[in-house]
């Protein structure tokens, strides 16, 4: 079975070039870089220090187990009071993924993730925006294979954002479609 990235240089490159009549492959879209987020803000709000520590340290390792390189820790800018939100308190774990692990995670995110999620019908069109970047969230971080569900403490959500250089969203949809990104039919 070929790899992803070996897909879209034999398949998906001259498909798109047919289609939308490009004269040069390097003008064809493509997978630029894979953020993975997860806030836990919500979860942290009134607990002390130590039980604080002990949830983010959860989260980023199994944020980083998904993504197979370490996160980074976010923190807020400004206090708000309503939400006992207080400044530089880290708020969220973030993982960027470019190049060869970037191609490893879109394997593992489209051929083994998608389907064990639960009730999954297909990524429906409207997550894709106006420049072809497609943003999939997941309740529970567990359908990642990396994830042994039987050890789990606490289970969090995380959004995957796939981040190319299309010029519209029609130009990405096809990308995803052609690329294997198992998409729902709009009726």
């Amino acid at each position: 079975m070929q790899s992803l990235k070996e897909k879209y240089k034999k398949e998906v490159v001259p498909e798109m070039m047919k289609k939308f009549g490009y004269k040069n492959p390097m003008a064809v879209p493509s997978i630029k870089k894979v953020v993975l987020n997860s806030s836990f803000g919500k979860t942290v709000v009134g607990k002390t220090g130590g039980e604080r520590e002990k949830i983010q340290d959860l989260i980023t390792q199994d944020l980083s187990l998904i993504a197979g390189q370490a996160t980074n820790l976010v923190k807020s800018k400004k206090s708000i009071a309503g939400f006992k939100l207080r400044e530089n308190l880290e708020i969220a774990a973030v993982v960027t993924l470019r190049k060869e692990r970037m191609w490893d995670f879109l394997e593992r995110l489209i051929w083994l993730s998608l389907p064990r999620s639960r009730d999954f019908k297909g990524l429906n069109p409207k997550s894709v925006d106006g420049n072809g970047n497609l943003s999939i969230g997941f309740r529970e971080h567990i359908f990642f294979p990396e994830i042994f569900t039987e050890k789990e403490k606490t289970i969090f959500g995380l959004e995957v954002t796939v981040v190319t250089n299309a010029k519209n969203k029609e130009e990405g949809l096809e990308l995803y479609k052609l690329m294997g990104f198992p998409m729902k039919e709009v009726k």
